[in-house]
């Protein structure tokens, strides 16, 4: 067979190289993903789902009820008035900017996206025969209009924004923001905004850029609110028109997200809520200790506003990850999320608090 070249070209997740690399005795703080377990009363409407045989194909777009239910999720959070019709549920937030990307890069069209930034969003342009551009962040790994407003060409297509960030747990603040989207706007450019992290600040607040533009691709998921990961249910809203573009790949490449997991994500979205705030307040209490103890080592980092990921500067990131590897600790090498990244590891915080404990201990011998 022969294989695509920009396929071929494309590396293999870091990520999960170091996830799936896990020995049994290791602490594993590679992967972000809650150590929860997915809420009772999710689970038991899952199963009753099940029971009642509703386990055949659903709309292309989702469920209605669970469309209602994330219209209404983004009139109380996020200030944000997407009626159903705007509104795709996606077989994850993966999916989602998969269908973002996909509908509207072209061959040798750019997409902006942090740098460093989660790994995904330069794949997925190159998946589609894009170029990803990355942009530097600032001193406190945030992305600013004027990085942004340099790097636009002529083949610039779209922008990719991620608050909380991913590997870095920085905090856009809504100047930044606004600012970012009024580039888009003046450069007639698509805003791909992640916000699957959005329920996890400890300081500053989490703003959508699509109160400030309507060229916005608004992605999220219930999968680290609500410890739901595998259960792969995301969603986007858009406009119209360009929920009818992506409808159409979703169509051929996806046809709907599962329908046990749509009944699932209605009554995360639409029970008690108290599940997120204890996995906030377990993993604010994480990520003080991490902080802390990285203090002492004499580490260099910025303190994370959000997500559950801390991005230290060690130097030689691949080098160091390799290290604490070796000494029981799997943590990512920084270049996983771009150049920028390789003198940083990121480490996740969504471990028990007895693991932690454990790697702190293992950390200190090599940082």
């Amino acid at each position: 067979m022969r294989f695509a070249s920009h396929i071929r070209e494309m590396e293999v997740s870091g990520i999960r190289k170091c996830f799936e690399g896990a020995g049994p005795t290791c602490v594993n703080l590679s992967i972000g993903q809650p150590d929860f377990d997915t809420p009772m009363h999710v689970k038991e409407a899952a199963i009753k789902a099940i029971r009642d045989g509703f386990t055949g194909y659903t709309p292309n777009l989702g469920v209605p009820d669970l469309r209602e239910a994330i219209s209404q999720k983004f009139r109380k959070d996020n200030g944000l008035d997407y009626s159903p019709s705007q509104i795709m549920v996606t077989s994850g937030a993966s999916e989602a900017l998969f269908l973002a990307v996909a509908s509207l890069v072209e061959e040798g069209d750019e997409v902006l996206v942090p740098d460093p930034g989660f790994l995904s969003y330069a794949a997925l342009t190159r998946s589609v025969g894009g170029k990803a551009v990355g942009v530097p962040l600032s001193g406190d790994l945030t992305l600013t209009p004027e990085a942004v407003q340099e790097r636009v060409t002529s083949r610039t297509k779209a922008i990719i924004v991620n608050s909380p960030g991913n590997p870095t747990g920085a905090v856009q603040s809504k100047e930044e923001l606004q600012g970012v989207a009024q580039v888009a706007d003046d450069c007639d450019l698509a805003l791909i905004s992640d916000e699957v992290y959005e329920h996890f600040i400890y300081q500053g607040e989490h703003v959508s850029p699509a109160r400030f533009s309507d060229n916005v691709i608004t992605i999220n998921a219930v999968s680290k609110t609500y410890a739901m990961t595998g259960w792969r249910l995301g969603y986007l809203a858009a406009s119209e028109e360009a929920v009818e573009e992506m409808l159409k790949i979703h169509q051929y490449s996806q046809a709907c997200a599962s329908s046990i997991s749509q009944v699932a994500a209605h009554a995360a979205l639409a029970g008690p809520q108290d599940c997120v705030s204890t996995m906030k307040e377990a993993f604010r209490r994480r990520r003080d200790l991490l902080v802390k103890s990285l203090e002492e080592m004499g580490v260099d980092f910025v303190v994370p506003q959000g997500a559950f990921y801390l991005f230290p500067r060690v130097g030689d990131g691949d080098g160091t990850a390799a290290s604490l590897l070796q000494n029981g600790v799997i943590t990512v090498p920084g270049s996983a999320f771009g150049p920028r990244g390789k003198e940083h590891i990121r480490i996740s915080y969504a471990a028990s608090d007895e693991s932690i404990l454990t790697a702190i201990e293992r950390m200190r011998e090599i940082l």
